[in-house]
C-alpha cells in the first residue's frame, strides 16, 4: 500500500479550469492508495467536485472516495485536509476533527488536523491512523511539539499505536532551526521514526534544498511495516517533464513525499 502527502499551492479552481494541470493531478493522485492533500482553498467545492469527476472516470481501474475537513484557521484565511483514497484497498473506520481550543483551553495549532483511521486488510498492519500536518511557519516549533499532546489523545481515543504524522512540518530553516529540534517531542522521543530524513530536498525549487515535508511513523511495529527506504520524495516535475514555470505557478515549491506499507503476502 503506497500512502502519500501533497501540499498544492492553493488548490481551487484555477488549478482544475486547466486542462493539463488537471490531467497531471490525477497521473499524481492515481500512484497512491491513500494521498492526502494540503492547502485546499475552494469555499465553493467546485474544485474538489472536478477533481473527483476526473479522477473516477468509468474505465479508471480504482475508485477514489473522498473525505474533507471543514475550512480551518484563526483568520479569514482558511485551508482544508482533503483525503483521497482507494475504497476497494481501505476502509475508513473513523474520522476525528481535532480543537486544541476545546481540549486544552488553549489555541497553539492554527489548523488542527482533521484524523482518519482506516482498516487495511490488504497490508501486515491492519490498523492505520494518519494525523495530518500543515503547520504555520512561524509558529512551526510550537505546533510541532504541540503534536506530541495530540498524538497521546488519539492513541487513547482509538486504543492504537499505529498512527503516523504526515505533511508540511515547515521543520528546517528558519522556521525550525536544528537548536530547536530537540524541543519537539516527537522528535526527541525515540519511539517516533522519521521516515523523510534531515538533508533530503523535499523542494523543487533551485534555490531552496530544505526538507520541511515529513513523515512520522509512532512505534517499532509501525517501522517495521514500512517497505526499507520507500520513505521518499517523487519529484513530479521530472517525470512529467514540467518547467519551472509550471511547477511554481501551478503546484507549489514541495514535491510529494511518500512511502510504502509490506502487504499481508509478503
Amino acid at each position: 500500500m503506497k500512502i502519500a502527502a501533497f501540499n498544492i499551492q492553493k488548490f481551487g479552481r484555477s488549478k482544475v479550469s486547466d486542462p493539463d494541470v488537471l490531467k497531471i493531478l490525477v497521473k499524481i493522485i492515481s500512484r497512491y492508495d491513500i494521498i492526502v492533500i494540503l492547502e485546499v482553498v475552494d469555499n465553493t467545492k467546485e474544485s474538489v467536485a472536478a477533481l473527483m469527476q476526473a479522477l473516477n472516470k468509468p474505465e479508471r481501474k480504482h475508485h477514489y472516495a473522498l473525505r474533507i475537513s471543514t475550512r480551518l484557521g484563526r483568520t479569514s484565511y482558511k485551508e482544508q485536509f482533503m483525503f483521497l483514497y482507494r475504497d476497494d484497498m481501505v476502509k475508513l473506520v473513523g474520522t476525528y476533527q481535532s480543537d486544541d481550543e476545546k481540549t486544552k483551553g488553549q489555541d497553539n495549532i492554527d489548523r488542527d488536523p482533521y484524523i482518519l483511521r482506516f482498516s487495511c486488510p490488504n497490508t501486515v498492519l491492519k490498523d492505520l491512523v494518519m494525523i495530518p500536518v500543515h503547520t504555520k511557519p512561524e509558529d512551526a516549533v510550537k505546533e510541532l511539539d504541540e503534536l506530541y499532546d495530540l498524538f497521546v489523545q488519539v492513541k487513547e481515543k482509538w486504543r492504537t499505536n499505529n498512527v503516523m504524522i504526515l505533511g508540511d512540518f515547515n521543520a528546517d530553516r528558519p522556521y525550525v532551526p536544528k537548536t530547536k529540534m530537540k524541543d519537539i517531542r516527537i522528535r526527541s522521543d525515540e519511539n517516533f521514526h522519521w521516515l523523510i530524513k534531515d538533508g533530503v530536498d523535499t523542494t523543487v525549487s533551485p534555490e531552496n534544498t530544505n526538507t520541511y515535508d515529513r513523515i512520522v511513523v509512532y512505534g517499532d511495529k509501525m517501522d517495521q511495516a514500512v517497505v526499507p527506504n520507500s520513505g521518499k520524495t517523487f519529484n513530479f516535475q521530472e517525470a512529467y517533464k514540467l518547467s519551472d514555470e509550471q511547477v511554481c505557478s501551478y503546484f507549489h515549491i514541495f514535491i510529494i513525499i511518500c512511502f510504502l506499507f509490506h502487504s499481508n503476502t509478503r
